[in-house]
């Protein structure tokens, strides 16, 4: 039996102990805290297991930041992960074992001509955001590790610059101080820690005052780990935008 049927063999016996303990919670009380124990047994015993089932297995995201390419397919190891991913569109998560994965990209429904072809490598535990970019005659794969884990009440927030032909730039408070100077292409701040709150922020040309991209009334709600990701180019058609994702 997978280690997947057996976790929901612990949940189902659960599920049927707990109906059971409902049933004789006024009729027989010996048969009622029996059943509850049971229950609390299987309950245990599955949230056991998908704790280790989670610390073995890796979380892996794509995000799509290529502005003149297709929508597109992305194959993992030969099999099709994600359908019809488009520009500035992130697919869910989705759980891998650790290890080396071939990915291969193509445009949706085209298996003929692919775009993109890398092996990456992950580690058990850990959260990836796998972002494609740059032109689609030129694409690259580059990996961030995410860190969803936050403080409880709290929240946190970084950003990636992946805004091809766009220089450097600065994120601050709207009208207030820098948060992250000079962000170059194709990296990423540090995590900044945050009280929950709705804060208008503005993207700047680096160590000017002139706002490039308002980002009004940006909502970092508690308990979350969020990623900004700029997209886009100020020299093309496609302008400078952003995208929120919440990391898991």
């Amino acid at each position: 039996m997978s280690e997947e049927r057996t976790h929901s063999d612990y949940l189902q016996r659960a599920a049927m102990y707990d109906m059971l303990a409902q049933f004789y919670k006024y009729i027989d009380p010996n048969l009622h805290i029996h059943s509850y124990l049971k229950h609390v047994k299987y309950m245990n015993k599955a949230l056991y297991m998908m704790r280790n089932h989670s610390k073995e297995e890796a979380m892996v995201r794509f995000v799509h930041t290529s502005y003149d390419s297709p929508e597109v397919d992305i194959y993992i190891n030969g099999h099709r992960a994600v359908r019809e991913l488009g520009f500035k569109s992130a697919s869910n998560a989705q759980s891998l074992k650790a290890g080396k994965y071939h990915i291969d990209i193509y445009p949706a429904g085209n298996l003929v001509d692919s775009i993109l072809n890398k092996t990456i490598t992950i580690e058990s535990g850990k959260s990836y955001t796998l972002a494609a970019i740059d032109s689609v005659k030129k694409m690259r794969l580059l990996l961030f590790e995410n860190q969803p884990e936050v403080p409880t009440n709290e929240t946190k927030v970084r950003f990636i610059h992946l805004s091809q032909d766009t220089k450097g730039f600065d994120i601050a408070v709207k009208d207030r101080d820098v948060i992250f100077p000079n962000v170059s292409y194709k990296h990423a701040t540090e995590y900044l820690g945050l009280t929950p709150m709705t804060v208008d922020l503005e993207v700047r040309e680096a160590g000017s005052r002139m706002v490039i991209l308002p980002m009004p009334k940006v909502q970092f709600k508690g308990n979350e780990s969020y990623t900004i990701v700029f997209v886009g180019s100020l020299k093309e058609d496609s302008e400078l935008q952003y995208i929120t994702l919440k990391d898991e």
